[in-house]
């Protein structure tokens, strides 16, 4: 790996991570709700995708399909819905833990077999995130997760849509143009309960802008220099950058359960990728 591929990589983790941190101090801190934040993200995450196409050299349309759309702005909403109760590192862990699982579901109904390892892997991760669902002082609320649960299974439809679709960058793009007018009737069908204040919209068209629109043009700036395994492993550090950040800028605990829950999903994905870097090899 260069270093300027290691560089992009780092900075497109910390961007996903802040995703989450910034989305938690929004609706914990200011007047915001999540419609209007889901709403005002996804807006601005279009426009700066937008202006960067018509940066680039050759110029291209925006691409995606209403089905990405769809999918795109299903995670949007209930990733904010469940920020609303859930610690930043907990729903960083049910996101990530759903988004791989999701994936490997849809791969095994597909016709693909896996491995001892692999199925020890996959076993694993669903047990730390079931355990981390589990009743007791430190579970989250069960509505909450559930809601993130969807969030990362939509991630997961949305990543696999995207798939074969040509640019990444003009297909998020476009999607994102599609996703916004969602975003919009949402907000219109809670009209009554929609608040806002500056920094409450500042977090938003920060999290639209900075973290998902540059950080997603960064993230397939790197991609060329990284191998499929690569990328896949490297994003097993978001949820522990977000439940870090959590801890440092929020004061949340990094409680027994989140981190024995952490080990559980993320060894059981690195044990999933590992033997599926094995196979290709």
């Amino acid at each position: 790996m260069s270093p300027r591929t290691l560089l992009l990589t780092s900075l497109a983790m910390l961007a996903f991570a802040g995703n989450s941190l910034l989305c938690r101090l929004a609706l914990r801190e200011t007047a915001i709700d999540a419609a209007s934040f889901t709403a005002v993200r996804l807006l601005a995450g279009a426009c700066t995708l937008w202006l960067l196409l018509q940066l680039r050299q050759n110029r291209q349309a925006p691409a995606g399909s209403w089905a990405g759309a769809v999918a795109l702005f299903t995670y949007a909403a209930a990733f904010s819905f469940a920020y609303l109760q859930l610690d930043t590192g907990v729903g960083a862990l049910l996101l990530f833990g759903a988004v791989q699982l999701s994936m490997l579901l849809w791969g095994l109904l597909r016709g693909e077999r896996l491995g001892l390892c692999a199925s020890l892997g996959t076993a694993l991760a669903t047990a730390g995130l079931l355990a981390l669902l589990l009743p007791g002082a430190s579970a989250p609320p069960l509505l909450a997760a559930l809601l993130m649960l969807l969030a990362g299974v939509a991630w997961g439809a949305y990543s696999l849509l995207g798939r074969g679709q040509g640019n990444p960058l003009a297909v998020t793009a476009g999607n994102f143009l599609r996703a916004t007018p969602l975003a919009l009737l949402l907000a219109l069908a809670v009209l009554p309960q929609l608040n806002w204040d500056g920094p409450g919209l500042f977090y938003a068209l920060l999290s639209g802008a900075l973290t998902s629109g540059v950080g997603y043009a960064i993230w397939y700036s790197a991609l060329p220099g990284l191998h499929a395994s690569q990328a896949a492993t490297v994003q097993l550090s978001v949820p522990i950058l977000a439940a870090l950040g959590g801890s440092l800028l929020l004061g949340e605990a990094l409680t027994l359960r989140l981190l024995l829950s952490a080990v559980a999903v993320l060894g059981g994905i690195a044990l999933v990728l590992s033997a599926r870097q094995r196979a290709g090899s």
